[in-house]
């Protein structure tokens, strides 16, 4: 309910939204035992922020890239 929420009502590029995508995603990996779903939904969060990555200030941008690139390292390591 929390990660819908924030998907609905936060921009993509919102660090609380990314940062539930990424605790979602590593809940779903290691409690679930769901990786598919894990990957799906670290990649969807991923790819949603990128294409709008360049609308952002520069502090907002910074605490992104960070949150981004933790998703990207759990999405490379298999979580």
């Amino acid at each position: 309910a929390t990660f819908a929420t924030a998907s609905t009502n936060l921009p993509s590029t919102h660090p609380i939204r990314l940062g539930l995508a990424l605790n979602f995603s590593i809940f779903y990996y290691k409690i679930m035992n769901s990786p598919k779903r894990a990957c799906h939904l670290a990649k969807q969060a991923f790819d949603e922020a990128i294409a709008e990555l360049d609308t952002l200030n520069e502090d907002l941008y910074k605490d992104n890239t960070l949150i981004m690139q933790l998703l990207r390292g759990n999405l490379t390591l298999d979580l």
